[in-house]
């Protein structure tokens, strides 16, 4: 039984096969999960969110609490630029957990399927194959949801990218560098510019920010390009998790612990496993009483057979 299941396990949620149930487009398992991660993949912004209403006022915002007495001038602070990408990561670090919480629910319905199937004939042992995988699924889920934490904290605590897109992103961004200073500083001249990625955009407010307006620019282009390297990371971290999880499941620890949840204290569940199941002992019952029909049919035949030999007699 445990061995049809998880060769059924196998083709449904690690090969793609889905001819034990070609009309159930619910189990088509690799499917279905690759749906839930292009809806997760879609749901995060692919561009970076911003929540001022003027432009860089939030980068301004920023670099004011973040400047101190012995700072270089025109150097842009890291504390500044982790501020500003943790308040960004911590906006969207519920949808990692939202996606596997999804994910495993839909794998523990898949997985319990399964096994039921599998073990029809052994009614009396399924409340025990069901709560042993409701069990190892919802410990695997525990290990997700940390996993997701960790993955969040890491991109709130550090920058790193070795993606060499990052620079070639930020330099094309940065290209607007000039003109944005030449607006600046140029007090009777237009408050607006038009430029990469942003549009059209009203610039004649940061003219009395004029010490930070270049490092509040330069932040933001550096987080705009940084942004789609944090979500592209989180989409592959997050599928790659699923797809290792998945395998981990299949091939190492569900036979064990149904195995082991099946057992239980003092063998009890292999006593289980010997008792009759109810389809068996109604078929036993029936046997009997057909037996029992037998012997009073042969008993009612040899007296009929009696008084017709004693007649013929």
């Amino acid at each position: 039984m445990l061995s049809m299941s998880k060769e059924s396990l196998r083709r449904l949620l690690i090969r793609g096969e889905f001819d034990e149930f070609p009309d159930d487009a619910s189990m088509h398992a690799t499917a279905r999960m690759a749906d839930m991660l292009q809806q997760f993949s879609g749901a995060l912004p692919s561009d970076c969110p911003s929540t001022d209403e003027r432009f860089l006022m939030e980068e301004i915002a920023v670099l004011e609490e973040a400047k101190g007495i012995n700072g270089l001038p025109n150097f842009l602070p890291r504390n500044a630029f982790l501020t500003l990408l943790r308040r960004k990561v911590k906006g969207i670090s519920h949808a990692p957990g939202e996606f596997v919480r999804k994910v495993w629910a839909y794998i523990e319905e898949v997985v319990i399927r399964v096994l039921l199937h599998h073990s029809e004939n052994y009614t009396q042992i399924q409340p025990l194959i069901r709560r042993a995988s409701q069990n190892l699924i919802g410990n695997m889920r525990n290990q997700s949801l940390h996993f997701m934490r960790e993955i969040i904290f890491m991109e709130m605590v550090a920058d790193y990218t070795s993606n060499p897109d990052y620079m070639k992103k930020w330099t094309e961004l940065m290209g607007g560098h000039d003109d944005f200073i030449k607006v600046i500083e140029n007090y009777f001249g237009r408050s607006s510019l038009e430029l990469q990625y942003f549009g059209e955009v009203e610039v004649g407010h940061l003219r009395q920010y004029a010490a930070m307006a270049e490092q509040a620019f330069d932040m933001r282009m550096r987080i705009v390009a940084y942004w789609k390297i944090v979500v592209l990371r989180l989409v592959d971290t997050v599928g790659l998790h699923i797809i290792y999880s998945v395998n981990w499941l299949v091939e190492r620890e569900m036979e064990k612990e149904i195995v082991r949840d099946l057992v239980g204290p003092r063998m009890s569940g292999l006593e289980r496993m010997l008792d009759e199941s109810p389809a068996t002992a109604a078929k036993r019952e029936r046997l009997r009483r057909s037996i029992e029909l037998l012997k009073e049919s042969k008993e009612v035949v040899a007296e009929i057979m009696d008084r017709v030999v004693t007649a013929i007699n």
